[in-house]
């Protein structure tokens, strides 16, 4: 049995070629001590139910596991479709983004709502409002996204591209790190020139084939599929009383990537120009819930117990944060319930960037303790 241990230090471990967007809650640096804990299950097929910006699922294909990525977010789905669907490879996307990258620049959709003028000194536009990126980057934006609905593309090269200047974007964004706020001093990145790249795909020799990518919500998803082991990381709401509960919700975060990816020209609301359907009401998270239920428990530890008892998986991997609502208490009851914990151990683990920064002076907790990632390995008792 593997030892429990608790603030274990990360291992020293070659890092496997991952990449993504700027994203709370990223798993970037505990990739390895994933990788390591799934190695013990001799697992080959790996369920990653919530994979965000699908760098856990780039590691796990880059392994050699067999991989299906579920998540509710459209661009969570384009960049799982980009990472572990191609079988093309790097050269037949060279000239298609070279192509991209000679695009003259445009005014439309996102320039007139996104973008503002270097000059001023300051990221706020004509309206008033602050911006996330510099005028002829967003030309560029508005100018390539319309060449991409052009082009004629399968729905993998489609992914392909997006990633790309998704990715692009991301390099030069003027933000603490999502789109829920803006920065009024321009970013230093924000001056470099929007260029867009061919995504780090993964080798078609990279064994085993059969990835799967789904949008789901996870609970239509769990009893479709089955997987050796089931990785869970879901969003988590805020253990800070303080807090006010009606806060912007994960997927609101990165609304201007879903309005990338569908090009849809959405209702927007609000100083960040989010879209309509991003508001709280429409995209909040069980796992975001600060309400309890008539246990008085977290309905979130009740989220997280149905998860773990409906997935047909022999292991279960959790991660959790512990600035999230579930105690540590609760999940230990859980798992324990679910299984055998054969292994849990709690990871100092520095916070994204935007967590540092004070949106209201009442929305950040005023607690010192150091923020933790938990990891539970359990194996399921049927």
């Amino acid at each position: 049995m593997i030892p429990e241990t608790e603030n274990s230090p990360l291992p020293d471990r070659e890092p496997t070629v991952t990449e993504g967007i700027k994203y709370a809650g990223s798993k970037l640096k505990i990739i390895p001590r994933i990788l390591d804990l799934a190695g013990q299950t001799g697992a080959r097929t790996v369920l990653d139910g919530f994979s965000g910006t699908t760098r856990v699922s780039q590691a796990f294909a880059r392994s050699g596991y067999r991989v299906i990525a579920n998540d509710s977010a459209v661009w969570s789905e384009t960049f799982a479709t980009c990472y572990l669907l191609d079988h093309r490879g790097p050269d037949h996307y060279r000239p298609l983004i070279d192509h991209l990258n000679s695009l003259e620049g445009k005014r439309g959709w996102f320039t007139e709502r996104y973008g503002a003028e270097p000059g001023t000194g300051t990221s706020v536009g004509m309206d008033g409002l602050k911006k996330p990126w510099q005028v002829r980057n967003t030309m560029r934006l508005d100018a390539i996204r319309e060449e991409i609905d052009r082009m004629g593309l399968d729905g993998i090269e489609r992914s392909v591209l997006l990633t790309s200047l998704i990715l692009a974007l991301d390099r030069v964004d003027s933000t603490i790190g999502h789109y829920a706020s803006y920065l009024r001093e321009w970013s230093r990145r924000s001056f470099n020139e929007l260029r867009l790249e061919v995504p780090r795909l993964i080798p078609a020799s990279c064994p085993p084939a059969g990835h799967s990518v789904t949008r789901k919500d996870i609970f239509e998803l769990l009893p479709e599929v089955e997987a050796d082991l089931a990785y869970f990381d879901p969003p988590y709401g805020s253990n800070n009383d303080r807090m006010p509960p009606s806060r912007v919700r994960y997927g609101a975060y990165y609304h201007l990537w879903t309005s990338i990816c569908l090009n849809d020209k959405p209702e927007l609301f609000g100083k960040a120009m989010r879209r309509a359907d991003s508001a709280d009401p429409e995209s909040g998270s069980v796992f975001e819930d600060f309400r309890k239920g008539d246990s008085g428990r977290y309905l979130v530890a009740d989220a997280i117990e149905r998860l773990v008892r409906e997935v047909r998986a022999r292991y279960v991997l959790l991660s959790y944060s512990s600035a999230g609502r579930a105690s540590l208490e609760d999940l230990r009851e859980i798992l324990s319930g679910a299984g055998t914990i054969v292994h849990a151990e709690a990871i100092d683990y520095r916070l994204n960037v935007m967590s540092g920064m004070r949106w209201t002076n009442e929305w950040t907790s005023e607690t010192k303790t150091p923020h933790r990632e938990v990891l539970f390995l359990v194996e399921k008792c049927n």
